[in-house]
């Protein structure tokens, strides 16, 4: 039956439909198969709605409406304009500040895609000015843009704490080391790119300059202290921070800065209302096909197929790295994390491995296949900003996949890159 469904989802991706289409058939199928006929579909749909019943995912449509204000407002600049002020003028330092204001955005905003918007709208004309490489710049981009899936607020890691029963606020916490682990690495490349390109280093500004920057940054640098500091201290929940971090954008970019006016409240929770109902859609239809495959125990005949039940702990988190890589090449992030997590659930628990390691290393794959050819989802969020061709968007990317895949490497020689900070926080 594996076999049938995943055939069914790979033959209407290819005719084009959207990825919900796929899944809801290959779902509707499998639970015809193994009940007969449709007389039961009312358990079919109760397992959809228990997928979007848990509180936690309030969080997702509360980030994706602060992203969706601070993009459209003067957060990011704001950021940029600090980094800039401080790095920019060392050899590759405008490269940096790209990856840095990325890495920032992105403990900001939660979302990869709007942090390609948001950072790489006003860099890439300056990185191209300064000599960068179009293919470069690109690449540097949509790679550090995916740093926001590992620094919290991170969506991925809240479908996956749904899924996995893991503590989202262990998560998040877990997920600040990978990604500055990552961001040393892209800016180490990007001083190597410099020089060997011979790329001009930028005016080194006034430290009167640098405090009007950080002065106007303050405002924005506040979302990770509000989330981090919210969750560490035991003041609110990841969800109450969500909501909290909606009050703080609309107050800073209505109030404060105002660079939004009142009218466009509609458009910008219209936005949101279709990106989160999508979200959902996906969610729910996950958790139906989820259970359908626990159900027909199609797992456990995979893992044994592989080879991964008798496998030891290194052994599996290698099998899920490659597994989630491989699936987001081709497929949305939501949905590989809704239908591969529950397949390696028994490897995992008979291994005895750490769900919060499992959950860092999961998003990172989740990170790298958004950026990765054929279908990440990040180069054609590039391809429609920036209006580029497919080929040139992705050209640069080798370099970047090679490092992430290394922060993989190193997390699971060392996995107290991820759980230090999370251990200190979360003490037993």
């Amino acid at each position: 039956m594996a076999t049938l469904l995943m055939a069914i989802m790979i033959g209407l991706l290819l005719l084009g439909f959207p990825m919900m289409i796929p899944l809801i058939t290959a779902s509707v199928v499998g639970f015809v198969m193994m009940f007969d006929g449709f007389g039961q579909m009312g358990t079919f749909i109760q397992q959809m709605m228990g997928g979007i019943r848990p509180a936690s995912l309030i969080a997702v449509p509360m980030f994706i409406l602060a992203a969706d204000i601070m993009t459209r407002g003067h957060s990011a600049d704001r950021l940029v304009n600090m980094v800039m002020a401080f790095i920019g003028h060392i050899k590759g330092g405008l490269a940096i500040s790209t990856a840095t204001s990325c890495t920032l955005f992105g403990a900001v905003s939660g979302s990869t895609q709007a942090t390609v918007v948001a950072i790489g709208s006003p860099l890439r004309p300056k990185m191209l000015k300064a000599g960068y490489s179009d293919s470069f710049t690109l690449a540097l981009i949509i790679n550090a843009s995916d740093i926001a899936f590992l620094i919290p607020p991170s969506i991925g890691m809240i479908i996956y704490g749904v899924i996995s029963e893991t503590s989202i606020a262990e998560l998040f916490i877990a997920g600040i080391g990978p990604g500055l682990l990552i961001l040393v690495m892209f800016s180490l490349y990007c001083l190597y790119y410099a020089h060997k390109h011979q790329v001009p280093t930028e005016p080194k500004a006034g430290w009167s300059e640098r405090m009007v920057a950080v002065r106007e940054a303050l405002w924005p640098l506040f979302f990770p202290v509000i989330i981090v500091g919210g969750i560490y201290g035991g003041i609110f929940s990841p969800t109450e921070a969500a909501a909290v971090c909606v009050l703080y954008a609309f107050l800073l970019e209505f109030v404060v800065f105002r660079a939004l006016k009142l009218k466009e409240i509609y458009r910008i929770a219209k936005s949101t209302g279709l990106i989160t109902a999508v979200v959902f859609i996906l969610v729910a239809v996950g958790n139906g096909f989820s259970w359908i495959l626990s159900f027909a125990q199609i797992p456990q005949a995979i893992l044994e197929s592989v080879g991964v039940n008798e496998a030891g702990p290194v052994g599996v988190l290698i099998a899920i790295c490659v597994a989630f890589f491989i699936a987001c090449m081709f497929v949305d992030p939501i949905v590989v994390i809704l239908v591969l997590t529950p397949i390696f659930a028994p490897a995992i628990q008979a291994t005895g491995l750490d769900p919060v390691l499992v959950g860092v290393l999961i998003t990172l794959q989740v990170a790298i296949g958004s950026a990765t050819p054929p279908f990440g989802c990040d180069i054609f969020t590039a391809i429609a900003i920036f209006k580029r061709p497919y080929m040139e968007v992705i050209r640069g990317t080798p370099p970047f996949i090679f490092m992430l895949v290394a922060a993989a490497g190193l997390i699971i020689a060392f996995p107290d890159i991820a759980l230090f900070l999370r251990d200190m926080a979360f003490p037993d």
